[in-house]
Order: structure tokens, then sequence, then C-alpha cells
């Protein structure tokens, strides 16, 4: 698998950060766990149940030492998330999230997330996001 880079751009790779000091291209030879800088979420963004459920399985990522105890955190969320959803779709895909977190498949999980978040918002705001206007 190649990977290419910008200038600056970081890779979480293993565990560890790396970054370029110019534009490049790294290619795995074997299997690796690894982030790109894009799909990095800050912890000011898990504002919702399903990106918290991601930037917990992001750490989990990140930081294959602490998987075991982060998982547990995950799981934690996602059975709160199963009991607050109404959607059964969003239901289907949070056990399908288990199980790849169960497989080690966390940046699938990931994906799977990133996926589902306009099915949170409209459950979560099915007037969709309307303005308060001041009418004066």
């Amino acid at each position: 698998m190649n990977i290419t880079l910008r200038a600056g751009e970081r890779l979480y790779l293993n565990g560890a950060v790396i970054r370029t000091d110019r534009k490049t291209t790294i290619e795995l030879l074997n299997d690796a766990t690894f982030l790109l800088e894009t799909h990095v979420m800050q912890a000011a963004d898990a504002t919702t149940p399903l990106r918290q459920i991601y930037f917990v399985i992001q750490v989990m990522l990140m930081d294959p030492g602490s998987a075991k105890t982060t998982s547990q955190l995950a799981r934690s969320l996602i059975d709160k998330s199963l009991g607050a959803f109404e959607s059964e779709d969003i239901k289907a895909r949070l056990h399908a999230v288990i199980e790849l977190i169960n497989r080690g498949r966390y940046f699938e999980a990931m994906k799977t997330l990133r996926g589902m978040y306009a099915l949170e918002e409209a459950e979560m705001y099915p007037e969709g996001r309307a303005v308060a206007s001041n009418a004066a």
C-alpha cells in the first residue's frame, strides 16, 4: 500500500507519529495500523454520541497499548447509544462497529461511524438544524 503525504502532514503508524518535511510517498510492505491526519478528530469535536465513539476508537488506533481499556469505554458508549437511538439502521451499524472492534479493525469501524453522522443528525434534529431567528 502506498501512502502519499504532503509537506508537514502527519501519519500515525502503529502508535508512532510520523511527519514529513516535504511531499513523500511511503510504501507499507506488510500489515500496519495507520491513521492519516485528515481522519484525526480533536477531543473538542467529539460532540455527539457517534463522534464520541469515533474519538475513543481513534485513541485505540493511535495508542495500541491502551486498546484493551479503551475498547471497554467504546463498548460502554456503544451500549448507551444503542439504547438512545431509535433508528434501526443506526443500531445495525453500531452492531457492525462492535464486530469490527472485536476483530481489531479500528479504521473500518471509524469509517463506518463517519458514514453514520448524517443519520445521527437526522435523528437528533428531525426538523433540521434551524437557526433561531430573532425577528424584531
